[in-house]
């Protein structure tokens, strides 16, 4: 009988390692599974972009990021980024890149079992746009919108003619119902950095100030693009330069994430021709009227994050941004 018993335990001994062993083997690990997200900001030499790992594949994510190159099908060979461990989505920065060039990228998450990848996508850098007077702006691609970086500084229309310039406060008036233009208290050291300031008949004007191929954005046009970034609650900390260079403190929830890097460039009263609020506000034009005398505008504040519209007398001076046709 204690022979029998002690048969019996070394027969279960031996079945039990073997359904261990059976079952340690159907539990063999396999690359991770993921996607690669779409790129969402791009800038001459920048992009936005990123993965989502559903599934560690059995091990845990020792490493993931994008990797991207010129070549059509990159690989961690290549260059790459660095996001952290684990399963998710993670967003992704590529830096070093050069305007008007086709690049390839994906993102990569790696385990024990190996590298996996998502999906390839696509992008192109912008280049630069010049207006009439020679001056270059850089430009940044948000969603599928192209729009340029700085405030417009031309002192022409598109074909050349003069856009006429106002620095006397009681000429700019009320009573000023044609395109005109004006520099923060008269100052080209502002110009520099903000651009000119310009009042709606020189936006609305059919000799067009944008440069060709681009045009005065509609206030869907704005819409659209506060909507892409999340609502105009969230889409002003987006589109705001960082810091407190050029806003006054405490420039609120400002990242400037998108590239975008709007200034303020404050305004010019239609009422009395007085300069106000350098550093403190930004408004930019739309092309779309209200009334006979009243126009849109894009507004952004130091103390808040949103990005909301408003509207004004169109014999106010105001900033101009323009969107590629």
């Amino acid at each position: 009988m204690l022979n029998y018993q002690i048969r019996f335990r070394i027969y279960t001994f031996i079945l039990t390692g073997i359904l261990l062993f059976t079952i340690d083997s159907c539990k063999k690990e396999s690359n991770p599974l993921l996607t690669t997200t779409a790129v969402i900001y791009i800038t001459q030499t920048l992009a936005t972009c990123g993965g989502n790992i559903t599934g560690d594949g059995g091990a845990a994510v020792i490493a993931r990021g994008v990797c991207w190159g010129t070549n059509q099908t990159p690989t961690i060979a290549d260059n790459k980024t660095a996001n952290g461990t684990g399963t998710g989505s993670f967003t992704s920065i590529i830096t070093g890149l050069t305007a008007n060039t086709t690049y390839y990228e994906r993102a990569f998450a790696t385990n024990s079992a190996g590298t996996a990848y998502g999906s390839v996508v696509s992008f192109t850098t912008p280049g630069t746009v010049t207006d009439i007077d020679g001056n270059v702006y850089n430009t940044v691609i948000i969603g599928t919108q192209v729009w340029m970086v700085e405030n417009l500084k031309t002192t022409k229309y598109r074909n050349g003619d003069p856009i006429q310039y106002i620095s006397d406060s009681t000429q700019w008036n009320i009573y000023l119902n044609t395109g005109a233009y004006c520099t923060y208290r008269n100052d080209n050291s502002y110009a520099n950095i903000y651009g000119h300031l310009y009042n709606w008949y020189a936006v609305n004007d059919n000799r067009n100030i944008a440069p060709s191929g681009w045009h005065i954005p509609s206030n869907d046009e704005w819409t659209t693009l506060t909507t892409f970034l999340g609502g105009i609650s969230v889409a002003g900390s987006k589109l705001k330069e960082a810091g407190t260079v050029h806003w006054a403190s405490p420039n609120t929830g400002a990242t400037n994430e998108t590239g975008f890097a709007a200034l303020p460039g404050g305004y010019r009263n239609g009422y009395d021709g007085m300069y106000n609020w350098i550093s403190d506000l930004l408004y930019l034009w739309s092309s779309d009227k209200i009334s006979s005398s009243t126009a849109y505008c894009q507004v952004m504040e130091y103390n808040y994050a949103e990005s909301s519209y408003g509207f004004f007398e169109k014999i106010f001076g105001f900033s101009v941004r323009c969107l590629k046709d």
